[in-house]
């Protein structure tokens, strides 16, 4: 104890310059703390965006859909797939859906655009398609003939509300072409490029009838009870449900980018870690050493009067471990303080695209007690190390070189 009393009351003998060294500390421990957060409300700003838009949490179709979109490659076994699912307790509601490569024309223009056919009530809790209606209604008649359409994908048929487009498909098995006469319902907007002008929705049935394949459909949209799930690759519910020649998968297979931008994104962090507290370590040995050479004589007669190398070395590690402890206190103040303020504003990165996934909502750092307990435990030890330094440099001087450099 009598060491740790003395490294703190070495410490604020200079006050000034010890707040601005565990200031400096400090704002590196804030600085990591918020980026940290800032991350982590990326990430579930990103999965939010991706899974709650349309693409679900996880999806379950037939192997070799994804890359071919042939119109008869439908899922196995409905009817024991749908009946499973009912019963899962993992998850909280699911949608059927038919997709298919087609052709829209108007009397203006004509466009390429993925047909996709939803069963209306279904489909509601799972994507935000009847949310982003900006013109018209999402699908409130009873005419199988209505279709909604992007915002963009409009301005290039060159159509409005009750317009009719010419939907052509190719049926599954034969090849031929199919067409119908279909009238603009609604019109939405997701701020997603590629789904705001290269995607149309239609009744389910009347999507099936086009394509002839009766009954079946492409694909099976998934929302979990707990949102976490669908990440999880060892769910045992993905291989239950990757039989009958289906294959059911997560957000992380259907979008492996955005797990990568993830891993990238950690990386940074650490890296920007490194660099902070490359350039925080000069400011610790900076100020040690201040300290020692002011105390040059003060060491010289601690030597002189039996003081072991060892006990010098202990008592400038110890000032070095309550720099840290001011450095941490400091930094999380600044940290928490700084990180709760932007997370009830939030910051605006709406329709910015970043790894296939446009920003639809503010970003919200996340505070998590993980970065109140890992970063500066590392700040902690980190501090110790770089402090070695300086210690083994005044528990090395021989008590008369030490008296007589501090006169």
């Amino acid at each position: 104890m009598i060491y740790i009393k003395l490294a703190w009351r070495n410490l604020l003998r200079n006050k000034r310059r010890s707040f601005i060294a565990g200031t400096a500390i400090g704002i590196g421990l804030a600085a990591l703390i918020f980026v940290d957060a800032l991350l982590l409300g990326m990430e579930r700003n990103m999965i939010d965006s991706a899974t709650s838009t349309f693409l679900g949490q996880g999806r379950i179709q037939r192997k070799g859909f994804e890359d071919t979109q042939q119109a008869d490659l439908t899922i196995g076994r409905l009817d024991e797939v749908l009946e499973g699912l009912r019963q899962e307790p993992a998850l909280r509601h699911f949608t059927r859906r038919v997709l298919s490569y087609s052709m829209v024309s108007s009397p203006s223009n004509l466009s390429s655009i993925e047909l996709v056919g939803i069963d209306p009530v279904s489909e509601k809790p799972v994507s935000e398609i009847d949310e982003a209606i900006v013109e018209g209604s999402y699908f409130s008649g009873e005419s199988d003939r209505d279709i909604l359409i992007g915002d963009r994908l409009a301005e290039i048929l060159k159509v409005t509300l009750g317009d009719r487009l010419v939907v052509t498909v190719s049926q599954a098995g034969t090849g031929d072409l199919s067409q119908d006469l279909f009238r603009v319902s609604g019109i939405f907007r997701l701020n997603i490029t590629e789904m705001d002008r290269g995607m149309a929705f239609v009744r389910l049935k009347k999507a099936q009838e086009m394509l002839g394949i009766g009954s079946s459909v492409h694909e099976i949209a998934l929302v979990f009870t707990d949102s976490k799930s669908g990440g999880n690759a060892e769910l045992p519910f993905w291989s239950k449900y990757s039989r009958f020649g289906n294959e059911a998968m997560g957000w992380p297979e259907i979008m492996p980018q955005l797990e990568a931008a993830f891993r990238l994104s950690r990386f940074s962090t650490y890296l920007m870690g490194l660099i902070l507290f490359g350039v925080v370590a000069l400011g610790i040995i900076n100020t040690l050493f201040m300290s020692l050479h002011e105390r040059m004589f003060e060491f010289g007669v601690l030597r002189a009067v039996g003081t072991r190398p060892f006990s010098i070395l202990q008592l400038v590690t110890y000032e070095a471990g309550s720099l840290a402890v001011v450095s941490i206190v400091l930094g999380g103040m600044l940290g928490f303080i700084i990180t709760y303020m932007v997370a009830q504003t939030g910051i605006d990165y709406t329709g910015i695209e970043y790894s296939g996934v446009t920003f639809r909502k503010l970003l919200y750092p996340v505070l998590h007690i993980r970065q109140f307990v890992e970063y500066p435990l590392w700040v902690f030890l980190f501090t110790l190390l770089v402090g070695l330094y300086p210690a083994s440099y005044a528990a090395r001087m021989s008590p008369a070189a030490a008296m007589r450099r501090s006169l």
